[in-house]
């Protein structure tokens, strides 16, 4: 009975041990202590004012919320950086009569991913995402922002889980 008492505990010991280096975001041990995200110029041809700030926030906001790392203004660990490079609305699918019944707002972004502690790392790479609504709408108010959530929500997951969740 003893030594069942002893496995028991060994087991219960190592399966909690092993939950310390992996999270339920995904990521693994992450070998830093802080993060800066700096300010995402838009340097597309289509200018959609505000879109660069809300997407530089939208990614700090992510990495706050699933890591525990901190976020400085200068000189972190980890070092996102990168430009708005390409922000396209064109047309998806025709009607009968050769107008459009529905548009894609497309939106591209270039990322510089600088890890201090592990320069294997370190990465540029492009990430965009789109959104379909019906061409019979203009793309402002509640529809843009609506747009907008979701793209940048898809492509601040995906900047996240290249950098730190190497999925």
């Amino acid at each position: 009975m003893k030594n069942l008492h002893l496995i028991t505990a060994f087991v219960l010991l190592f399966s909690l041990n092993s939950c310390s280096v992996y999270n339920f975001t995904g990521t693994g041990k992450i070998d830093a202590k802080t993060f800066q995200v700096n300010f995402f110029q838009n340097n597309s041809d289509l200018i959609e004012p505000g879109i660069d700030r809300t997407f530089t926030l939208n990614l700090q906001d992510l990495i706050q919320n699933q890591t525990n790392l901190n976020l400085v203004k200068s000189g972190g660990d980890l070092i996102y950086e990168g430009e708005i490079v390409d922000y396209r609305i064109s047309p998806m699918t025709a009607t009968a009569d050769q107008q459009a019944s529905q548009n894609r707002l497309n939106i591209r972004v270039n990322v510089r991913f600088t890890n201090k502690n592990k320069e294997i790392d370190n990465f540029e790479k492009t990430f965009n995402f789109f959104y379909d609504y019906p061409a019979t709408t203009q793309l402002n108010g509640t529809i843009l922002n609506t747009a907008l959530d979701e793209i940048f929500l898809r492509i601040t997951q995906d900047i996240f889980n290249e950098s730190l969740a190497k999925w």
